[in-house]
């Protein structure tokens, strides 16, 4: 009898303490038909399957677990996949791999991630950072080799973000270089935001060593925000890339993006609008897109986007279509792109 009652209380127990975590597996299929013209100088053309138009195809895993007295412990791992081709160079989790500890103090993760300063202000692009009509100011404008140059995300990084104060919330993060000689892909950056009913603004300044042993210096300044109308929602993006002692490619990449989005029936209309004012080669590019995405039930979208970039003078820029992506129509030249998929997340 003793027995049968200890068995029944380390059953109890096991079960409470199995309560107080959990694992979740998730992720996204996002796959489309994709045609972009004028690929290069010659002006050929390029077409075919490609992934990630409407939201980043992934798969992921995270878990938390309730340490008691409001303190958790957590995990975030998270890998692309590409829907076109299964993933032939291999499946890693280099999205995200993340340790965290949160409580009334807001949270610490460290690994690899979104840098906090990305985190934040790239919501205000109306296409999420992904596909043809996508915001371009985060690029890696100097070429640079440095991993991650164009301010993405973050290997090594110890991150904190705040709980948010009536609105207010902020986060900082320090990258480590790791690197026996010179600084090369050390990251330090911070962001504040404000987010109260349909107003929604943000601030943020990360600076990140590229170049020959972290010699140079890449330093991002972005302003965002957002005002929902309830028929309309109006987004903007202003940010500058300045790069120093860098050789040749020193100096500003000015960017700026004007973005509306409105709910139509079970769909939205996106339109954004961006210049790019790359003053360290003295030219500018405009781009120019339009979206729609119908949503099928909570999980499923069908959507389609045009997107049309105008390059001037030394200027070649490139749209961006996963997998049927291009290196540029050549200085000066034009280019637009057509993207047909379907979304479904789980």
């Amino acid at each position: 009898m003793k027995k049968s009652l200890i068995a029944l209380a380390v059953l109890a127990a096991s079960g409470a303490a199995m309560a107080q975590s959990s694992v979740t597996l998730f992720g996204i299929i996002d796959t489309n038909f994709g045609y972009v013209d004028n690929t290069n100088a010659a002006g050929d053309s390029k077409y075919g399957i490609g992934t990630s138009g409407n939201a980043t195809s992934r798969l992921g895993f995270r878990g938390v677990e309730d340490l008691g007295g409001g303190l958790k412990a957590g995990f975030w791992l998270e890998g692309e996949i590409f829907g076109d081709n299964g993933n032939a160079s291999g499946f890693n989790f280099q999205r995200e791999s993340t340790v965290r500890l949160s409580g009334n103090f807001g949270e610490v993760r460290l690994g690899r991630e979104l840098v906090p300063t990305y985190r934040k202000v790239f919501s205000y692009d109306v296409f999420g950072q992904v596909g043809i009509g996508m915001f371009q100011g985060w690029s890696n404008w100097a070429g640079v080799g440095t991993a991650d140059a164009n301010g993405y995300r973050q290997s090594n990084i110890v991150s904190y973000y705040t709980p948010n104060f009536s609105g207010f919330t902020a986060g900082a993060g320090y990258g480590f270089d790791e690197q026996a000689t010179g600084k090369e892909g050390r990251y330090a950056g911070a962001f504040g935001a404000y987010d109260n009913g349909p107003l929604s603004v943000a601030l943020s300044f990360d600076r990140r060593n590229v170049g020959a042993l972290g010699a140079g210096t890449k330093d991002n300044l972005t302003v965002g925000g957002s005002y929902d109308l309830s028929v309309v929602k109006i987004n903007a993006l202003l940010q500058q890339a300045k790069y120093k002692d860098v050789g040749a490619a020193s100096g500003k990449y000015n960017s700026y993006g004007l973005g509306l989005t409105a709910p139509v029936g079970a769909g939205e209309i996106k339109a954004q609008y961006v210049m790019y004012d790359q003053k360290a080669i003295d030219s500018k590019a405009h781009q120019f897109a339009l979206g729609y995405v119908h949503n099928l039930s909570k999980r499923t979208a069908l959507y389609g986007t045009v997107a049309y970039l105008k390059n001037k003078d030394a200027s070649n820029m490139a749209l961006q279509a996963k997998q049927v992506s291009t290196t540029g129509p050549g200085a000066g030249e034009n280019q637009t792109g057509v993207q047909l998929g379907i979304r479904h997340s789980f």
